[in-house]
């Protein structure tokens, strides 16, 4: 909803959004965990709905409502066919479809047997698939990671597809590309299921996402249908929506002297916290001033903002007060979200701005009179920010340092990060992505630590990765690319970024 917000009512049809993925068996299990994750209604989803809710329905709540959160994918893991249809049934009528993960790297998926850990068990996943393609009314879609070569990556794609996957959602990162060994997401495999699938095979392209211009960066690349970003998302609530034109009288967006700029970030979290006041806890959100702007007229605020949490009064003992606290822990997902969705949006001014952070990561799911403080918070930062700009804007405009440049000597453009954050920094105050170090450069700043076997693992690989060049050789995936039977093109540098 946030992100719509920023969106035309036009252009808002074009997104389509995701639930977080969702354990199938631990959704069918408990009406908590329904609950925890899912709210398509007011009162608890204790059994499989057998149709679809009449729209004007009392009962409609938040989740799949068809007024405020379509089109929806409801997104499962599994490792059951039937534990998943089981699950598929309590979200098919407030969905537009449901999808299968098999995207997931994480220890936990490994774990337990799901998301990108199924990958080597074709005959699970078609029965995944297929059953809840026989057994549902609506689509069935799945998303899914590329594997060690195009023609592999093709073979599973069409196993998917023809298992009843009406949309594929394909990331081009192979499933060891995580944290610092993320790297780049191929583009160019994304590029060859376009060409080797049936053209009206529907395509949603994942990885490389940062900024705006990335979106038709990756459609003109992939010759994909649509786009999807996750963190890029999480950082910048603002990704899918048009920047406003210069001309137009916008407190809320923010441009430099150089015409780049971006969403302010306290203009986002009062639109967050201000939907949470409407949908969530249905009551006016307070009356606010106008955004801050250098232009304003100065004038004498007295109000003091305080950087402690608010506390109410409370002469209890102290054990009591914690035990009665856990009882009246809020159990809504959205109110359980700010805390760890603030920081994720305020993450640069966090680093400069310790009182901000302190606040935050002392604030409690639900507390919104500490969330409204720290409002304050942020908007006492953004307006010295600004001020700060408009006396010497000099100082924001960063030159490449001489460590940068040394570094960018050192590595290639596969291996450094540099070009892409310079490409997408803005001042402290800005939406914008976060890009994450590669792996030699986390490693050259100490921000990661390798095991012996893992240094001597990667030594190996750099040396005969040297002496295959040295010899004019080519690794397995550059002797099966070579057969695609494609030209070769060079990628446009801007879509060789991380994130």
């Amino acid at each position: 909803m946030l992100t719509r917000s920023f969106m035309t009512p036009e252009s808002s049809k074009d997104l389509l959004a995701y639930t977080p993925m969702l354990h199938a068996r631990m959704f069918i299990e408990t009406v908590k965990f329904r609950d925890h994750h899912f709210q398509p209604t007011r009162s608890s989803l204790t059994t499989p709905a057998n149709k679809k809710p009449d729209g004007f329905s009392s009962d409609l709540y938040l989740d799949g409502h068809p007024k405020i959160d379509r089109p929806l994918f409801v997104q499962f893991c599994a490792n059951s066919p039937d534990e998943l249809l089981e699950a598929a049934r309590y979200v098919e009528p407030y969905c537009d479809a449901v999808d299968l993960n098999l995207g997931c790297p994480q220890g936990i998926a490994r774990r337990g047997n799901y998301g990108a850990f199924l990958q080597e068990d074709w005959n699970l996943i078609y029965k995944l698939i297929n059953k809840l393609h026989l057994n549902l009314d609506v689509p069935v879609t799945a998303k899914m990671r590329i594997l060690e070569s195009k023609e592999k990556t093709l073979q599973y794609a069409q196993m998917i597809l023809s298992a009843g996957a009406s949309v594929i959602t394909v990331h081009g990162r192979q499933r060891d590309q995580k944290g610092h060994k993320t790297g780049l997401a191929d583009w160019s495999a994304l590029r060859y299921l376009r060409a080797n699938l049936p053209p009206d095979t529907v395509i949603f392209a994942n990885g490389n996402i940062l900024r705006h211009g990335d979106i038709h960066r990756c459609l003109q690349a992939t010759g994909a249908d649509g786009v999807m970003s996750a963190e890029g998302n999480l950082y910048d609530p603002t990704i899918f929506a048009k920047p406003p034109d210069a001309e137009s009288d916008n407190r809320e967006y923010w441009r430099g002297r150089d015409g780049k700029g971006g969403y302010r970030m306290d203009a986002v979290f009062r639109r967050y916290i201000d939907i949470l006041y409407e949908h969530v806890l249905e009551k006016p959100s307070p009356v606010r001033k106008p955004l801050f702007l250098p232009s304003d007229p100065l004038t004498q605020d007295t109000s003091v903002i305080s950087s402690e949490v608010p506390e109410e009064e409370d002469e209890r003992p102290a054990k009591k007060r914690k035990r009665d606290h856990k009882d009246l822990k809020p159990t809504s997902p959205n109110l359980l979200a700010i805390q760890p969705h603030l920081f994720h949006l305020l993450r640069p001014l966090v680093t400069k701005h310790h009182n901000v952070r302190d606040a935050l990561g002392r604030s409690r799911a639900g507390d919104m009179a500490a969330y409204e403080n720290i409002l304050q918070m942020v908007e006492a930062a953004v307006k010295d920010g600004l001020l700060d700009y408009d006396a010497d804007p000099d100082k924001y405009e960063e030159s490449d340092l001489p460590d940068e440049i040394e570094q960018q000597a050192n590595l290639d453009k596969e291996e450094s990060t540099v070009a892409t954050v310079k490409a997408c920094k803005r001042p402290w105050w800005v939406c914008q992505p976060y890009v994450r170090p590669l792996l030699k450069e986390a490693l050259a700043k100490g921000s990661l630590t390798m095991s012996k076997k893992d240094k001597r693992k990667l030594e190996e690989e750099n040396i005969l990765g040297k002496a295959k060049l040295e010899q004019g050789g080519k690794s397995e995936r550059e002797k099966l690319d070579m057969g695609d039977g494609m030209h070769e093109e060079e990628m446009p540098k801007e879509a060789m970024v991380a994130g």
